[in-house]
């Protein structure tokens, strides 16, 4: 099966040799996106909430770019420069999925690129069954 290029210009644009998502065999896997706004390039200001905010945002755009939507999201992963944000972080994105809970795995690291807080990336099922 062919892979297909994901793009759209409501999420910030790749930067280096990757793209914003790939769909294949049913599935849509996104690069992990940081809170960069699209329109200014910019880390979004006012913390891990509207970087959170940001972050989803971006997603929401590539998942709908491949045709699909939050209730497809099978699994995230998100990456923590700093584990005490957590709590804020998950009320923020408890909201983009209410009613929908996908696996998630929560990883604390080092550093992240342009010094963001949190950067996620999921996997979307798009085709039934």
């Amino acid at each position: 099966m062919k892979l297909e290029v994901v793009t759209t210009e409501k999420a910030p644009k790749a930067v280096g040799p990757y793209v914003q998502g790939v769909k294949g065999h049913g599935f849509l896997f996104t690069a992990g996106q940081i809170g960069l706004d699209p329109a200014t390039g910019k880390l979004a200001e006012g913390g891990i909430e509207a970087q959170t905010r940001r972050v989803l945002e971006n997603l929401k755009a590539v998942v709908e770019a491949a045709g699909g939507s939050f209730t497809q999201v099978v699994k995230t992963t998100v990456y923590l420069t700093d584990l005490s944000h957590f709590q804020a972080m998950n009320q923020i994105y408890a909201a983009y999925f209410e009613g929908h809970s996908p696996a998630r795995s929560t990883v604390g690291v080092a550093q992240l690129p342009l010094e963001a807080l949190v950067e996620i990336e999921l996997v979307a099922l798009l085709e039934k069954g």
